[in-house]
């Protein structure tokens, strides 16, 4: 089994993709700020997963590298409000999006609350 397997993985995977493809059309004036920051708390949470994973012998460890995961979502969501109130995006993409931000949100904290078993119970939430 590998990380790429988990479903917070892939959810968190498609939701930076999604940002990612949405982004490109923001003003040139938001490439350092909104659309920098936008795509770097995205892909943070895939990228911070890798470490937790390998951490999961060591439950506090763990927890510690989700909630970094969990975090970096959080801020996802924080920028996607701005998107919006910009009008960079529309409601129905802000919504669509702020769900799967709330779908991986929901299993980040399945898996903090659950360390012991979290990782078994991600892949078969398929």
């Amino acid at each position: 089994m590998k990380v790429q397997d988990l479903l917070a993985y892939k959810k968190g995977f498609k939701l930076a993709m999604d940002i990612f493809h949405l982004s490109k059309k923001f003003p040139k004036e938001e490439t350092y700020s909104l659309t920098g920051q936008i795509r770097r708390s995205s892909r943070s949470v895939c990228a911070n997963l890798p470490e937790a994973y390998r951490k999961r012998r060591y439950p506090k460890h763990f927890i510690s590298k989700l909630t970094g995961c969990d975090a970096e979502n959080g801020e996802t969501q924080t920028w996607l409000e701005f998107a919006l109130a910009c009008d960079y995006i529309s409601n129905e993409s802000y919504n669509n999006l702020l769900k799967e931000s709330q779908d991986i949100a929901n299993l980040l904290n399945y898996m903090i609350l659950n360390p012991k078993n979290s990782v078994q119970a991600n892949l078969n939430l398929k």
